[in-house]
């Protein structure tokens, strides 16, 4: 486990920040009262971040694609301590979604989901094609209810991830 501040994960560097949830909130969490992208925000301020976080998903009305701010999705590296992307466009440009090498994604609370048992599938969950489009086949009930019949494109163990979808400068 590493240790850190706010300030080392948000430098004045220009770019946009992207965090996992806290390990288990999919798994405790009976998101009808309190939707996923709210719980970004809450998890970001928590640790003294400023941005506006949101859930690194698509949604039964958006892509996944379009959630970052078309002025930033070229300009801005997508970063986690490091860089795991060069801009937002990489990420969906053919790759599939694939990070540089060595990165590592941290959580809220500071653990290394790639290393960390409590994500046991190193898989993010996103009900996204690759090129960001949202899978309207299966997704999973926008994130509000706790049925086991309602299904998406994954299973609770993998990655849920938030980023932040535009840059101001402090």
């Amino acid at each position: 486990m590493i240790s850190y501040s706010p300030q080392l994960l948000f430098t004045s560097i220009e770019n946009l920040l992207t965090i996992c949830t806290k390990s288990g909130d999919v798994l405790l969490y009976n998101l009808k009262y309190l939707g996923i992208d709210h719980k970004c925000l809450l998890q970001a301020q928590a640790i003294g971040l400023k941005g506006t976080f949101r859930a690194f998903l698509s949604s039964r009305l958006q892509d996944l694609y379009s959630i970052v701010r078309q002025n930033d999705r070229e300009l801005l590296p997508i970063v986690n301590l490091q860089e795991l992307f060069s801009n937002w466009e990489s990420i969906f440009s053919g790759s599939e979604g694939k990070m540089n090498d060595n990165a590592h994604i941290y959580s809220f609370d500071c653990r290394d989901v790639l290393d960390d048992d409590a994500w046991p599938e190193k898989m993010v969950w996103h009900e996204s094609s690759t090129h960001g489009s949202r899978q309207t086949d299966s997704y999973c009930e926008k994130w509000r209810t706790g049925s086991h019949v309602v299904t998406g494109m994954a299973s609770s163990s993998f990655i849920v991830l938030c980023i932040e979808n535009s840059y101001t400068a402090e």
